[in-house]
């Protein structure tokens, strides 16, 4: 007797049925959070890489508002460096118009305190889904066992009632009850790999950031 994939899914019981509808959402769910970081992610290194030389070369110039109209500009919306570093230009450029009599570290301050906000809601939004990645790779290995376990179960509950002994009796359930297990693992691997890809890259966005947030205070040191 032949016991192929068709003929394992329709002797697949309510539990193993719904195991693996489980573990199929739960792989469409990480596919879909892959591919929208993986395009994040592209659009945000694309547009810093053709920001930071143009904002560079207009703060050297002493062009603030430029750089300002520059960094909220609608190309580079998913520019981590230019969240970044338009909190800050705003707030420097509004405490020297202020007129108030802030002393330089005053606006120094006020200005690094803006950028530590857009870094951290910038870092927020770099991280959003990433949790999602790591409870799937988690907790997708365990689903497929409690679906094992129950096929197994069942295996040889068949196997009691009707009385028959032997490997061959419980051969085909334990197939079916393994398939859970190895869908476990097919859903749970490329997510691990995506999530450690994806926070490599958040790590390095992080850098990115802080050394341009660490560039700007001293060109606000040198401009106060």
């Amino acid at each position: 007797m032949q016991f192929g994939i068709m003929e394992m899914i329709g002797a697949m019981g309510t539990a193993a049925i719904a195991t693996n509808v489980i573990l199929l959402f739960m792989s469409m769910y990480s596919i879909g959070i892959m591919i929208e970081r993986w395009w994040a992610y592209r659009q945000a290194k694309t547009q810093s890489r053709a920001y930071a030389p143009q904002v560079a070369k207009m703060l050297k110039d002493g062009k603030i508002g430029d750089a300002i109209k520059l960094s909220g500009r609608k190309e580079n919306r998913y520019s981590h460096l230019a969240k970044v570093l338009l909190a800050g230009l705003q707030e420097f450029q509004f405490q020297q118009e202020s007129g108030g009599g802030a002393s330089r570290e005053d606006m120094m301050e006020a200005a690094h305190r803006a950028i530590e906000r857009a870094t951290a809601v910038n870092l927020s939004d770099l991280k959003r889904g990433l949790a999602g990645l790591a409870t799937v790779g988690a907790t997708a290995p365990f689903v497929g066992l409690f679906g094992t376990v129950v096929g197994i179960i069942n295996a040889f509950q068949g196997m009691a009632l009707t009385g028959s002994g032997g490997i061959g009796a419980v051969s085909a359930g334990i197939s079916e009850a393994l398939v859970a297990t190895a869908f476990g693992l097919f859903v749970a691997v490329p997510a691990v790999w995506a999530y450690n890809y994806f926070t490599t890259k958040v790590e390095g966005f992080t850098v990115e950031m802080d050394n341009s947030a660490s560039e700007l205070i001293d060109y606000m040191a040198k401009k106060s």
